[in-house]
């Protein structure tokens, strides 16, 4: 199967005990009309998708250690074969949850960490104490021998701290840590204005290059930053290295550096089915049809894959293989999920050659 889905995040509630300045689901404690489904509703869901495919299915929220069935829930996933995962805030964990999230089956956790300080972090998460919680379970999850992964995300509030953090994840244990670049859905739209420039976004891709290749101990990836990859194959030409194949296979799959409802998609807590966590347009609904249906019939997702109908100069760069843009943030942006990618730089050969081109015709 050519986009077999391979990593699906399921919201399993929108209930949150932080109130994060870029969330992209806008969740608060108590959330009015997105109440949780039923414990029976999941085991289904889960049954459908294993029935199906085996991808890795990422518990998610709001804050999933809020519901009281989450580890019933992992527990099913993992008596399917389905390889589960739980991203928490980690305001809730102790040891007692630990010892559940081992004992369900649950095979790695991520958590998230916006500041090397408490100052910082509690910002953009908006709850004092935020920070404690993460680097309290970091060491909780140390202590039970768990491995776990640190997501970041990023805006100009916070694009200084990038390398601290970086270097806190480490310090904490983490196994791997992915930087991500803010897409405005949710609550994020209300720090438009915030949005890291496509100037220093490039030269955050070029940090992180650098910062990659000499990184022994630590998975590290840029997420949602797909035409990191055409950075790397920019450098590639001067350096021929093992580094940059590892690289790009690793981050496409044989696909491409923006994987939204190619290999990658989430399931809200309505049952809908985006192409990411970050696009807030349905495919479908798994609550109505099949997972496999959507995944393969949904006239969406079949856009997506289909690169002849990129625009602008997603559609004519040649890097499109390895990158097209991320198509949530050009929904976002523009309104049109197909058009280029707002915060790339890049101007693709044609385009160059078409203004030459134009100019020795003058």
């Amino acid at each position: 199967m050519e986009f077999a889905p391979k990593w699906i995040a399921w919201e399993i509630t929108r209930r949150c005990n932080l109130r994060c300045v870029h969330c992209r689901s806008s969740s608060e404690l108590e959330v009015k009309g997105h109440p949780d489904f039923p414990t029976g509703e999941a085991f289904r869901i889960l049954d459908d998708i294993a029935s199906y495919a085996k991808p890795v299915i990422v518990l998610s929220g709001g804050e999933p250690l809020l519901r009281d069935d989450v580890f019933e829930i992992a527990g099913h996933g993992t008596g399917l074969g389905l390889r589960m995962c739980l991203a928490t805030n980690g305001m809730l964990v102790t040891d007692g949850i630990c010892e559940k999230i081992k004992a369900s089956g649950i095979r790695i956790v991520s958590l998230s960490l916006d500041g090397s300080t408490e100052e910082v972090h509690d910002n953009f998460r908006s709850v004092k104490g935020a920070f404690r919680g993460i680097t309290t379970a970091a060491g909780l999850f140390r202590k039970h021998g768990m491995e776990f992964i640190i997501n970041s995300s990023f805006t100009k509030r916070n694009q200084e701290e990038i390398p601290r953090v970086y270097r806190l994840a480490k310090d904490l244990g983490a196994t791997a840590w992915y930087m991500f670049m803010i897409v405005p859905t949710g609550r994020g739209e209300e720090i438009m204005n915030e949005l890291i420039s496509k100037e220093d976004y490039e030269e955050i891709l070029d940090w992180h290059y650098r910062m990659e290749k000499d990184e022994k101990d630590m998975l590290v990836r840029p997420t949602c930053a797909p035409h990191y990859y055409r950075v790397v194959l920019q450098r590639s030409r001067d350096e021929k290295s093992k580094f940059e194949r590892r690289t790009l296979k690793f981050s496409t799959g044989g696909a491409k550096g923006c994987i939204a409802g190619q290999l990658i998609c989430l399931i809200d807590v309505d049952g809908n089915v985006l192409p990411c966590s970050y696009f807030p347009k349905p495919a479908g609904n798994v609550m109505e049809r099949p997972f496999k249906d959507i995944w393969e019939d949904s006239e969406l997702f079949r856009e997506l894959r289909d690169f002849k109908g990129y625009k602008g100069k997603c559609g004519s760069c040649e890097y499109i293989n390895v990158c097209g843009g991320c198509r949530a943030r050009a929904y976002s942006l523009t309104g049109d999920y197909l058009e280029e990618e707002p915060f790339c730089g890049h101007v693709p050969l044609k385009m160059k050659k078409r203004v030459i081109g134009q100019g020795n015709k003058g």
